[in-house]
């Protein structure tokens, strides 16, 4: 690492300007052509169907927890009520409804996962540079963008699990009834995050893995300099530091009860609703629902292990239509037209922003390498001449900090090498965030170089990321395309670099 020069005392106008501008992108990227394609797009199938069960009151089973498709339906209720967005009914989900009803909701709450993602990192550093490219980073990706556009869980799934950690960070910042209020919400945004697929649970795993971290590194430091322990915390612009700060008591009642509270009284609606199966009993269901659940291509074209998702190597294809020429009605429910006669190609890919995705699983690892050095002088006594020559800047706020990426980053991508039953890309998103942020704390340390070489490779960075962004936009909104520009941005890449993207 390198030493940071001094950061100036600004006003926060501009942080305030550049997140403002931030969240109207997110904005206006989810919810421009929101109703494109008047259909059932990838698994809209399953969960506008299951949302529009609740609004009619129709029994049914479902493979996860119920929240999502509450708050599906709740979407849909409030859009059928509103006098725009009705131009594009169908009657797919079994009642007679408007895609922008069933998908509004999801872009909104989406639009609102940058603004999630800087308030963790401002909390992690204190810094509003920091802050601001972490917002950035996480408007400019395309799986975001893409599983936010369209009536699917994974944004609830992530959202709530970011605010669990987002009020964690708070509380470990306060003390008294402001710390209880704090890790209030944590446990509630824990629980809501495992009320939307169990998988959610992993963001709490997070939490409980890097407080057993601070313990042992307080356990180990009392023997060695526990006299400059309280000084050094003191000095430190991380909440982190005060994780010892929470008991066992603590940690059962926010971070355990009140996520199980949360979790087993959302379940109360769907239980009326189908009031044949108890709590227990459809919880067995659904275990061996996915244990039923195979993996390979056989079961569906676009499986993925977890390890290829470092890589991205095999995004999901959501929606593919042809028409003759811009003006023509997309045919969303009809066979497909000859081939070679549509002119005009709508593709969209749940594809991740390639040089962001990339840099950022450079970044982790990176981060990973380091700190694992790090540890091994601090747990050698012998190496502490070595360990002050190694830091060059490296300061115990930034292990911490790198500490807090990693252990997340794993808690949220590990148990996924355990699975068995067809995975797919965007089951990586509560990992890769993590990873994004490692990488946007990365790019704000090197901005803030005394080495104009650093900083030159921050600003190239994001100038990549972005104009990967731009250049990919087309598959993430479903924009036309001539077969050139489809086969420039999939098929040409994908057949020299990466056959599995088609």
């Amino acid at each position: 690492m390198t030493s940071l020069k001094p950061f100036p005392h600004r006003s926060a106008s501009w942080f305030t300007t550049g997140m403002v501008g931030v969240f109207l992108l997110s904005i206006f990227l989810r919810f421009w052509g929101l109703s494109r394609f008047n259909t059932l797009v990838f698994d809209e199938i399953y969960y506008v169907k299951f949302a529009n069960n609740y609004l009619t009151h129709t029994p049914f089973f479902d493979g996860h927890p119920p929240l999502s498709k509450y708050l599906i339906a709740i979407g849909m209720w409030i859009g059928s009520h509103l006098p725009f967005g009705r131009d594009s009914l169908n009657s797919f989900s079994g009642s007679l409804r408007s895609s922008w009803s069933y998908r509004w909701l999801n872009a909104l709450t989406g639009s609102f996962i940058p603004l999630v993602v800087a308030g963790i990192a401002y909390q992690l550093s204190s810094r509003r540079s920091y802050a601001f490219i972490a917002a950035l980073f996480a408007a400019a990706d395309g799986l975001f963008l893409v599983e936010s556009r369209y009536a699917l869980n994974n944004v609830y799934l992530v959202i709530f699990g970011l605010l669990g950690q987002w009020f964690l960070l708070l509380g470990l910042k306060h003390q008294g009834r402001r710390r209880n209020f704090w890790l209030t919400l944590a446990g509630i945004g824990f629980g809501a995050s495992a009320s939307v697929k169990w998988n959610g649970l992993w963001f709490l795993l997070g939490a409980y893995l890097i407080w057993i971290v601070a313990w042992v590194m307080r356990y180990v430091q009392s023997f060695r300099r526990s006299d400059s322990t309280q000084h050094e915390q003191a000095q430190m612009h991380t909440p982190l530091v005060y994780l010892t700060q929470l008991n066992i008591w603590h940690v059962l009642f926010y971070l355990a009860i009140i996520p199980a509270l949360f979790y087993s009284i959302e379940w109360i609606p769907h239980l009326q609703l189908n009031p044949k199966s108890g709590f227990w009993e459809l919880h067995r269901q659904i275990l061996q629902y996915h244990q039923r659940i195979g993996d390979g291509s056989k079961v569906h074209p676009y499986c993925s292990d977890w390890y290829t998702w470092l890589l991205m190597l095999r995004p999901v294809a959501y929606f593919y239509g042809t028409a003759r020429n811009i003006t023509e009605p997309l045919p969303v429910m009809g066979p497909p037209l000859p081939v070679g006669a549509g002119k005009v190609i709508y593709d969209v890919h749940a594809l991740g922003n390639p040089a962001l995705w990339w840099l950022s699983t450079a970044a982790i690892l990176f981060l990973a390498w380091v700190l694992a050095q790090r540890i091994w002088f601090w747990a050698t006594p012998s190496q502490g001449a070595n360990a002050s020559k190694f830091g060059g800047g490296w300061q115990v706020v930034d292990a911490w900090v790198a500490l807090y990426f990693i252990l997340n980053y794993a808690a949220n991508l590990l148990p996924w090498t355990r699975v068995t039953r067809c995975t797919f890309l965007y089951h990586y998103m509560s990992a890769y965030i993590f990873a994004m942020l490692a990488l946007a704390w990365l790019v704000d340390r090197w901005l803030q170089s005394y080495r104009l070489g650093l900083r030159a490779v921050g600003v190239t960075f994001i100038l990549l990321i972005l104009l990967a962004f731009v250049f990919w936009m087309p598959v993430y909104l479903g924009l036309p395309l001539s077969s050139e520009g489809y086969q420039l941005r999939m098929l040409n890449f994908s057949s020299k670099w990466l056959p599995h993207w088609i």
